[in-house]
């Protein structure tokens, strides 16, 4: 297992590469391009100029979060063979730099959704959160008031210049129905895997969030069917899983251990993020601290899951909250997160060492 921090650059990010070096037991970060449009290739020098500049640092870069998908692709439209050919291009581009895993997500429109990004906790300090009752707005309100709450930073999968066009996007996905999007996942992934086998490189999906339907938009990332759905679409070990803990668990229907350990067995998972919610009722949740007793998950039991099961992937702890005074994005502060790394790598380590004193 390899131990990493999501890190957005350093023209976009208060964290810094010395930063997260100096957490202990991190040895790489999880990085991607931020000023390359959705859709085009990306270039060589760029990539190789990320990779160096890790490397400077004594961090590797071995994962990529994310490649975004051109809304063509999912809509499925004719103009979607460019945006493949492009797609294919970049994963050879990657490649080439020691890439091996990228994580990706094929959930229209928004990547993610949160109705309440500085919730406040008994403690004083500041996480995400998600009520049903939230998404009774408008599209455009929701669009409005979590970049509002941005902080000034990017958001992945929330860019500014294409949710102007929100109401166009919707307009755009009517007729895309669960069908239809498996459908245009399904082409997608028989287009792009063989080159990830040529190049060595795993796709690795991130489960819908939540991992149900809003807005009336399709899912198809959300459960167990569509996890091994996803993984029999297109069999080959290039095919996998992001295992987001969290977005899985916020189906309440999701088995969230059971799952671990299925698709770890199969070996469909080299990239996981690890992190705890607590729900509140029914489908509302925030974020929690990483720890068991702060949240609904055991994070003992989720590690357990993938160890006894041959994961040797990737983890990066996933979003933390904003204590100690700490401001910039939401959910990537570096205390929170740097806590988080210590507390996955501590489980870790005691379940390597009673494994082998077992033994």
């Amino acid at each position: 297992m390899k131990m990493t921090m999501r890190w957005f650059g350093s023209e976009n990010d208060k964290v810094t590469l010395e930063n997260i070096r100096q957490v202990p037991g991190v040895t790489g970060v999880v990085g991607a391009l931020y000023d390359v449009p959705v859709g085009e290739v990306w270039p060589e020098e760029k990539i190789k100029a990320l990779k160096e500049e890790c490397a400077a640092s004594g961090m590797e870069l071995e994962v990529i979060e994310s490649v975004n998908i051109h809304d063509d692709i999912k809509i499925g439209l004719p103009t979607r063979e460019r945006y493949i050919e492009n797609y294919k291009q970049t994963i050879r581009n990657l490649g080439k730099y020691g890439i091996k895993v990228i994580c990706y997500n094929f959930m229209p429109i928004f990547d993610w959704i949160k109705t309440d990004m500085e919730y406040i906790l008994p403690d004083g300090s500041k996480t995400m959160a998600f009520e049903l009752a939230g998404i009774q707005k408008s599209p455009e309100e929701i669009v409005e008031e979590v970049l509002s709450n941005s902080n000034g930073n990017i958001l992945p999968g929330w860019e500014p210049e294409r949710l102007a066009h929100v109401t166009e996007l919707f307009k755009a996905y009517e007729g895309v129905d669960d069908t239809k999007l498996r459908e245009n996942l399904k082409y997608f992934l028989e287009a792009i895997i063989p080159t990830c086998e040529e190049v060595g490189i795993k796709m690795a999906i991130h489960p819908d969030d939540p991992p149900y339907s809003i807005f009336g938009l399709p899912r198809v990332v959300k459960n167990r069917e569509d996890l091994d759905w996803i993984c029999n679409a297109v069999d080959s070990k290039s095919n996998g899983i992001t295992f987001c803990v969290g977005s899985i668990a916020e189906g309440p229907e999701n088995d969230v251990y059971e799952l671990l350990a299925e698709f770890a067995r199969r070996d469909r998972i080299p990239f996981a993020h690890v992190r705890n919610i607590k729900i509140i009722e029914n489908k509302d949740f925030y974020e929690s601290a990483h720890l068991s007793t702060e949240g609904s998950l055991d994070m003992y039991k989720v590690l357990k899951s993938l160890y006894d099961n041959g994961f040797d992937g990737y983890i990066r702890p996933d979003h933390g909250r904003f204590i100690w005074g700490e401001t910039g994005r939401p959910g990537y502060g570096l205390y929170d997160r740097a806590i988080g790394a210590s507390y996955i790598l501590g489980l870790w380590e005691s379940l390597d060492k009673s494994s082998k004193q077992g033994k």
